[in-house]
């Protein structure tokens, strides 16, 4: 088959890439996006949106709410499992519970740029300046969007499942039917969080209407399944979730920024989201730092002028460590990982049952990153 050339190629259609693709299709750009799999497609994440994310986006709710689920999220109970735990009310959506397969494939809509869907990338080479995509889509800038197992981040030298800390995660979410909705007793306006005892991750528990999601990630992922296990198995005891309900859960991986090592461009290439390894090292939110590096992306490109080095994309390095910090700050030992694991479970357990505690740093500081004002496209 011929070559086709395209400005850009962009490999993954999560929020990243579509992102990324949309905006570099308003600079006159031709974008070719790329992805294994066939939308609308389903994605494990616990599936929540910061109003953050809705700015950035510049999204409309009730064009999204016609035909999606849109859960306003007021508040948050957040605890220790198996400990009490405390609930946090901000009287306003703080939050907004999604489905992934919904998400991804309203932004990849409004991306309107061409798809080549179940299309899994082959072969990335270079072919003078430009590189050569499956031996036949010829173009001089490789965007990384395909998540933690990107092809584009393997080919700088990513190496996923060997020496890279990871987050293992376990996730299931489905629509229950009428006995299960009258079983489960999980406010849709309230998700919980619940940390693991040692502190190494957290669960949660997420109701949209009628779909429920349930998960837990861990950053160490030895006995992921039994964490996981015994996390449903509470919820369960204490009348949260049905009983009936199927556990047949999904698994993903994904970096935290502050322990990640990859490298975020080379020459004609550039990572975004969980591709680079940007999820924040406290929540592991993935999505608001999916679209602000996608953000971020399409200006540095934009300012390179068609010349894509190493050099010339560092802007684009510089301005995810001013926007994120540096690894090395993100990475900083804190007290907590030298204290003895029964005083630090202690002095955990009390923390987060503390609703001053639990609102001002857990919430606003950590997951909804109040201090952080969103990022919009320069362009």
């Amino acid at each position: 088959m011929a070559k086709h050339y395209m400005d850009a190629v962009v490999v993954g259609g999560g929020p990243a890439g579509s992102t990324c693709a949309r905006l570099l299709k308003k600079q006159n750009k031709d974008v070719l996006l790329i992805d294994k799999d066939e939308f609308p497609r389903e994605k494990a994440c616990a599936g929540w949106i910061t109003p953050a994310v809705i700015e950035s986006l510049d999204l409309d709710l009730v064009d999204y709410a016609k035909h999606n689920v849109l859960q306003p999220l007021y508040g948050f109970h957040i605890g220790m499992i198996g400990e009490k735990n405390v609930r946090i009310d901000y009287g306003k959506p703080m939050s907004y519970g999604i489905r992934r397969s919904e998400f991804d494939y309203y932004l990849l809509a409004e991306a309107r740029v061409p798809v080549l869907a179940k299309t899994t990338v082959k072969s990335i080479d270079r072919h003078g300046d430009n590189w050569l995509v499956n031996g036949e889509i010829e173009t001089p800038l490789l965007v990384g969007a395909g998540g933690h197992f990107c092809p584009v981040a393997k080919k700088m030298g990513a190496k996923p499942g060997q020496n890279e800390a990871i987050v293992a995660a376990q996730e299931i979410e489905f629509k229950m039917n009428d006995e299960q909705v009258s079983l489960c007793n999980a406010d849709a306006e309230v998700p919980e969080l619940y940390f693991c005892r040692d502190l190494k991750g957290y669960g949660w528990l997420f109701r949209k209407g009628r779909y429920l999601n349930i998960g837990l990630g861990r950053e160490d992922s030895h006995n992921l399944s039994s964490h996981v296990d015994e996390f449903i198995n509470e919820l369960q005891s204490n009348n949260r979730i049905p009983a009936n309900m199927e556990k047949k859960l999904a698994g993903h991986a994904y970096q935290l920024y502050g322990s990640a090592q990859r490298q975020l461009t080379d020459d004609g290439l550039l990572l975004i989201g969980d591709a680079a390894g940007l999820a924040y090292s406290h929540s592991g939110e993935g999505i608001r730092p999916a679209i602000e590096s996608a953000i971020l992306a399409a200006n540095a490109i934009c300012n390179c002028r068609g010349e894509y080095s190493t050099t010339r994309l560092r802007a684009y390095v510089q301005d995810i460590e001013k926007r994120f910090g540096t690894r090395k700050q993100n990475n900083q030992i804190s007290i907590s990982n030298i204290l003895p694991n029964k005083l630090k479970q202690k002095i955990a357990a009390k923390a987060l049952s503390n609703n001053w505690f639990s609102r001002k740093y857990v919430l606003n500081k950590w997951f909804l990153h109040l201090d952080q004002d969103p990022l919009r496209p320069l362009h």
